[in-house]
């Protein structure tokens, strides 16, 4: 039991501690319906990777990266609005990978477990698979932190002062991708983005410069997890919903808190 507790713990803290930083310059950039529409695409790649035999995480990392490519494609035509594009996008890849799915009579899987998380049967091999996902996002993120900052504040400015700013989106896109696929296990790819959200949300009342946020972040996310895991498995309640509860909670007495400080 104890194995199986610190096995979870230490997966559920391992896409917490990146889902800090990136969920704030979500948050920043107001890209929350962004996060969704590429979470809602997991689905498909879901599909690829038990078409193709390949993990479920890969085929994950490569359909979000291709949904978040054709929407920069189709911004530049712009001929509709941001906000109906991903609306468009998000719902059309969910349904078809449903669609899929159920017509792949030979295969069987966990379709719950997909959608809404099943850390509880997190394994060796998916710790890899975090941690690695975790480190390399971690690298980009140090070394893309400054441009990315800019372009954050100002694009505009940004683009003028020589910051590839097409190019650092991109990167950011990719980041974004990555953490969903290695977050799947964890809270499942129809809860991904509360988790990448709703702890930097929390963490905007108390920061005092963006990294401290990027940190307040992880801490929230983390405590999110090890709240949500007890809430699981002291009332058995689904565990990935559990922590999405546990997120919100923190957010709600964080508000409470934060007005209350306030002179």
């Amino acid at each position: 039991m104890d194995e199986f507790l610190l096995r979870v713990l230490f997966g559920g803290f391992g896409v917490a501690l990146i889902a800090g930083p990136l969920g704030a310059f979500i948050v920043w950039r107001r890209m929350a319906y962004f996060g969704d529409t590429l979470s809602h695409s997991g689905l498909l790649g879901i599909v690829f990777g038990i078409v193709l035999d390949v993990n479920p995480a890969l085929g994950i990392a490569v359909t979000c990266l291709g949904v978040a490519l054709a929407l920069v494609l189709l911004q530049r035509q712009q001929s509709l609005a941001t906000d109906t594009l991903l609306g468009i996008i998000s719902h059309t890849t969910l349904s078809l990978g449903l669609v899929t799915l159920a017509s792949l009579e030979t295969v069987r899987c966990d379709l719950a477990s997909y959608l809404f998380g099943d850390i509880l049967s997190v394994s060796i091999t998916d710790l890899y698979w975090i941690w690695g996902g975790n480190l390399f996002t971690i690298s980009i993120l140090v070394w893309l932190w400054r441009p990315l900052l800019a372009a954050t504040v100002h694009e505009e400015l940004a683009y003028v002062e020589g910051i590839p700013v097409f190019r650092v989106r991109l990167i950011f896109m990719l980041l974004i991708a990555i953490v969903i696929a290695v977050a799947m296990k964890v809270v499942g790819i129809l809860l991904i983005t509360s988790l990448l959200i709703i702890p930097a949300a929390a963490a905007q009342r108390f920061a005092q410069s963006p990294e401290s946020m990027a940190v307040l972040a992880s801490f929230f996310g983390c405590l999110a997890i090890g709240l949500g895991l007890y809430a699981s498995l002291q009332w058995d309640t689904p565990a990935g919903p559990s922590v999405v509860i546990a997120t919100t909670t923190l957010f709600i007495l964080g508000s409470a808190v934060s007005r209350w400080l306030q002179p």
